[in-house]
C-alpha cells in the first residue's frame, strides 16, 4: 500500500515537471535568477547603509497606507495619497548619495577575470614586501599612515590632488613620504601598477553612520575609498600604531603582520603556497 502511494506521488512529480516545461523555457529561468540576483544585490547593498532605516520608515508608511483604506480613514489615506505621488522623486534626492555609490560599485564590478590588471611577478612581490617592511616599520614608531593600492577602478581623480611621484616602490621612499611633518606625510599614498603613483593626496571621506567614533579622519577616508572604488586601503594608526585594512567598504582593524600579508595577498591574487613574510630579499 505505501509502495502504491509513494509511486502515484512520483507521478504527481513527473506530471509537475512535465506541465512546467511545456509553459516554462529556459529564458524564463534566467529572467527570474536575474531578477532574484539584482533584488538580493539591492538588499545587501542597503543593509550596509543609512538607507535600511529609511527602507523600514517606508515599510511602515505603506502599511498605514493599506491600513487607512482598509478602516476608511479618508483624511489620513488622503494626505498619504498626496504624499506617495512624490514618491519617486523623494527617494531620488533622499538616496541620493546610496544610488550614486551603488552605480560606481556596479560600474567596477569584475565581471571577468580576464580583465583584471596583472603584475609582472617579481614587481609584485618587491610591491607587497616593501609595503610590508614599511608598514611594520612605522607600526612600532606609531608613524600614522594611509596606503591605496589601486585595482579595476582608476583612481587619477585623487592623484592629481596630490603631489605626481610615479617612482618604484622601496620601504625606505614609503617611511620617507609619511615621516612626521614632511612635506608629502599628510595625505594618502597611491599605488598603481606597482609603481607609487603620488603622494599627499585627498580621499573622499565615508559617511557610514556605523562606524566607530574613535576612527580618526584617515581611517573614514580609508572606507571612503573602498566604498567609491575596489581600492585596497592600509591604514596605520599613529596613536595606536595599529595596521587595519579597508576593503569594499568595511574595515578590518588591528591586523598582526600575519594576517596582513595573507589579506593582501588574496586581495591582489598574489597568493603563494610557500608563505614567508620575509622570502624576497626587497631591493633598497
Amino acid at each position: 500500500m505505501d509502495t502504491l502511494r509513494v509511486r502515484e506521488a512520483l507521478d504527481l512529480v513527473w506530471e509537475l515537471i512535465l506541465s512546467l516545461r511545456q509553459t516554462v523555457n529556459i529564458w524564463d529561468i534566467v529572467d527570474i535568477l536575474i531578477v532574484a540576483y539584482l533584488i538580493y544585490r539591492i538588499l545587501s547593498f542597503m543593509r550596509k547603509t543609512s538607507a535600511s532605516s529609511v527602507i523600514k520608515g517606508i515599510v511602515f508608511v505603506l502599511v498605514i497606507a493599506w491600513l487607512s483604506n482598509f478602516l476608511s480613514l479618508n483624511v489620513v489615506e488622503y494626505v498619504l495619497n498626496q504624499a506617495l505621488q512624490m514618491g519617486v522623486l523623494v527617494l531620488v534626492v533622499l538616496f541620493q548619495p546610496e544610488l550614486r555609490k551603488l552605480f560606481e560599485q556596479v560600474g567596477s564590478t569584475r565581471l571577468n577575470i580576464l580583465f583584471r590588471k596583472r603584475y609582472k611577478r617579481e614587481n609584485a612581490e618587491v610591491m607587497l614586501q616593501s609595503v610590508l617592511s614599511a608598514s611594520e616599520a612605522m607600526s612600532k614608531s606609531k608613524t600614522g599612515a594611509i596606503i591605496v593600492f589601486e585595482r579595476e577602478v582608476g583612481l587619477n581623480d585623487y592623484a592629481v590632488s596630490g603631489t605626481m611621484i610615479d617612482a618604484s616602490i622601496t620601504p625606505e621612499l614609503i617611511k620617507n613620504v609619511f615621516y612626521p611633518n614632511s612635506p608629502l606625510h599628510d595625505g594618502a599614498l597611491l599605488i598603481s601598477e606597482g609603481r607609487m603613483l603620488a603622494a599627499a593626496c585627498i580621499l573622499p571621506l565615508s559617511n557610514n553612520i556605523n562606524l566607530s567614533n574613535d576612527l580618526g579622519m584617515r581611517h573614514r577616508a580609508a572606507v571612503g575609498i573602498s566604498e567609491r572604488s575596489d581600492a585596497i586601503a592600509v591604514i596605520i594608526s599613529e596613536q595606536t600604531g595599529a595596521i587595519s585594512v579597508a576593503v569594499d567598504g568595511m574595515l578590518k582593524r588591528n591586523l598582526e603582520i600575519d594576517t596582513f600579508e595573507l589579506l593582501l595577498r588574496n586581495e591582489l591574487s598574489l597568493k603563494d603556497t610557500k608563505r614567508s613574510l620575509r622570502r624576497l630579499k626587497v631591493k633598497t
